[in-house]
């Protein structure tokens, strides 16, 4: 909830980045954003930022000094406000929803470049989480014909695919393994730079262990977890600290990774990749070499923004963009909702 990622990419036999640009959100929407996430809120207030968030996104992709013309789709995932991707009772049914926001429309009508938006309900309405999307790509950028790779991106949520060697579509598995940033950065806004905080206190044992405790690091994939389970109600019900909070993120993803004792790379992305101390710790808790997507070619920051730009791409040519392995879906499932623009091309 900091920022607009924005990555412009030629994509083809291969993909390659343009330009990428990082606009921060003004402090006053990303403190409405906050207030609407997984929150009381009033429709008014969701409906305005859809469309705020719209404006916002368009000026974004103005600001990568690609000219517009020469842009072909637009892939926009919105900034989610809540995903909730196991089913629950709702008025005498169990439902599994999520909602992002940003409308597309207004993305179209901005640049006037089709937009394609909204990933998530296709595989959630075909039995899946909605989550993760990373699979697909990080199929495509780091599969190995010999070595068993996990790719791990540490965002407000940690989640990794683990890709074993020389795998097809279908032995992929991705799943989230619990707190990324979202819980260090709740506890010592806007963030521990560096994790230079958390390095110099003392982790909670007692508190640590009861947390790893939670079934939900046992639990077998396909799952995902969200501000749901670690905002702010989880913040004020543990009184966690910054050490603790650092301790527990590098801790489960070492527990998810472990789950696959074959692999041999794990590969950094998100901005906990960042987080120095972060990153020594996860480093000395797994049993494989931990380097970033960086050195694959791929910014730590940009690679989420990339995979909404390839999946558009996939929609746009009618193709699945989940991995039923990862999400859980029945079947593959054509992502997303098209807004049309004035300019709108017939290839993309």
């Amino acid at each position: 909830m900091d920022g607009i990622d924005v990555a412009v990419v030629d994509i083809g036999e291969r993909i390659e980045v343009v330009a990428t640009i990082t606009v921060p959100y003004p402090p006053e929407v990303r403190e409405a954003i906050l207030s609407v996430s997984n929150s009381m809120a009033h429709t008014a207030t969701i409906a305005r930022l859809n469309f705020l968030l719209g404006e916002l996104f368009a000026e974004a992709l103005g600001s990568t000094g690609v000219p517009l013309d020469t842009i072909e789709l637009v892939g926009s995932h919105g900034q989610t406000i809540f995903h909730d991707g196991d089913p629950v009772e709702f008025l005498g049914r169990k439902i599994a929803s999520t909602m992002q926001i940003g409308e597309a429309a207004v993305i179209a009508e901005r640049t006037g470049i089709e937009t394609i938006a909204d990933f998530r309900p296709s595989d959630i309405a075909a039995g899946g989480k909605g989550a993760p999307l990373a699979p697909m790509l990080d199929y495509k950028l780091f599969r190995h014909p010999e070595l068993s790779r996990i790719a791990l991106n540490i965002g407000g949520i940690a989640n990794i695919t683990v890709i074993p060697a020389n795998a097809k579509p279908d032995a992929v598995v991705a799943f989230d393994t619990g707190p990324g940033n979202m819980l260090m950065d709740a506890v010592a806004p806007p963030f521990d730079r560096d994790g230079e905080r958390a390095r110099g206190l003392r982790v909670n044992a007692a508190l640590l262990e009861r947390l790893l405790a939670d079934p939900y690091y046992q639990r077998a994939p396909p799952k995902t977890s969200g501000r749901e389970q670690y905002g702010d109600e989880f913040v004020r019900r543990t009184n966690i600290d910054i050490a603790t909070a650092t301790e527990l993120t590098a801790r489960t993803i070492a527990l998810a990774i472990g789950r696959y004792p074959e692999t041999r790379e794990v590969i950094v992305s998100g901005g906990g990749a960042h987080n120095g101390y972060l990153m020594q710790r996860i480093r000395a808790l797994v049993n494989a070499r931990v380097t970033t997507s960086a050195e694959f070619g791929v910014g730590v920051d940009t690679k989420e923004a990339i995979l909404f730009a390839v999946l558009a791409y996939e929609t746009f040519h009618r193709r699945a963009g989940n991995l039923p392995s990862a999400t859980g879906a029945r079947k593959p499932m054509i992502l997303g909702k098209v807004s049309r623009g004035t300019s709108s091309r017939s290839e993309a």
